[in-house]
């Protein structure tokens, strides 16, 4: 039977036990910056522009048409990680520590959530208990639907497909202000959330629009597409971040870090140091991998690579089910 969340939830934090960080080092790492944000930000569009170019580059007569085609994939693929791992800039931003002020942290997360099909004002609301119930069947909500237990769930998950329903009911009931169910969303805010999914929705009703005006179907081939094409990697990733943990309220065994190549931690804003992040979800991103450095020594799962964790999990799909 699932329990009922409480209409209060408890604070986050990494529990009554002393703390992995002393006061003064937790001080310094908190700080909140702007530069680091600006300089991750850059890097984010500049995967987005470059693969937007080569997607939509004209062929050229003196490219050998497979040459042509091979970096016209490369720009799919890097547009449409571009657009998926908007999710990591919305999620930064969400927690309001990416850059120094509010507002700024607000609007980049609004617009990465347009871009990667989430609603930044929603998601901050639902990710604020996903910290504090971390990965507790019946009351953290991204575990309203059941992890993959078998392989053939395993691959429906990563290609995406879940997502997109999910996503689509979602903004559907978004529209009609409808959060029954969901606790995580007050009755003090399901206004502001409903106006915020409505202006989602107008924005790609006005690009849709404009798509058809012109006949050139932009919407689907510079968005829709590459974000799909994109989303299995993020699946990929963020299956990493609890499958197969624990699922008692313990930060250090119910959360994976995985250490990964600097430039997928760079798209991903440094959410790979995940431990690091729900023990301690004051701490911006610039400074993860400093806070793991002190906290490596206490982590129970620590993935070498994201491929080693799938592996790992592949031998027994069954330990991705909850209890």
């Amino acid at each position: 039977m699932t329990a009922s969340p409480p209409s209060a939830p408890p604070a986050a934090g990494p529990g009554a036990a002393a703390p992995l960080l002393s006061a003064p080092l937790l001080q310094r790492l908190n700080e909140r910056r702007d530069g680091p944000g600006w300089r991750r930000l850059a890097f984010h569009l500049t995967v987005l522009g470059l693969g937007a170019l080569l997607w939509g580059w004209p062929m050229p007569t003196a490219l050998p048409t497979a040459s042509f085609w091979a970096l016209r994939l490369v720009g799919l693929l890097l547009l449409g990680w571009g657009l998926a791992f908007g999710f990591c800039a919305m999620h930064e931003c969400g927690h309001r520590t990416a850059f120094a002020g509010k507002t700024l942290n607000d609007t980049v997360a609004w617009w990465a959530g347009l871009l990667s099909f989430y609603n930044a004002d929603y998601y901050r609301r639902y990710h604020q208990w996903h910290h504090r119930f971390t990965h507790q069947p019946g009351l953290d909500p991204e575990l309203e639907e059941a992890p993959p237990s078998t392989l053939a769930g395993y691959l429906l998950e990563l290609s995406g497909v879940p997502w997109w329903i999910g996503k689509l009911r979602g903004h559907a009931a978004g529209l009609r202000g409808d959060f029954g169910g969901r606790p995580y969303i007050p009755a003090e805010a399901t206004a502001a959330v409903t106006r915020s999914i409505r202006l989602q929705v107008a924005v790609y009703a006005v690009l849709l629009a404009a798509s058809l005006w012109q006949a050139n179907g932009t919407l689907f081939w510079f968005w829709l597409l590459p974000l799909a094409v994109g989303q299995p990697l993020l699946r990929f990733v963020l299956m990493a971040e609890h499958g197969a943990c624990s699922t008692d309220s313990d930060g250090l065994s119910n959360t994976r870090t995985t250490l990964t190549l600097p430039p997928l931690r760079w798209l991903m804003w440094d959410m790979p140091f995940h431990v690091e992040h729900h023990l301690y979800p004051s701490v911006p991103f610039h400074a993860l991998a400093e806070a793991h450095g002190h906290l490596a020594p206490h982590l129970v799962h620590t993935g070498q690579g994201y491929l080693a964790v799938h592996r790992d999990v592949l031998r027994d799909p069954a330990r991705l089910a909850l209890p």
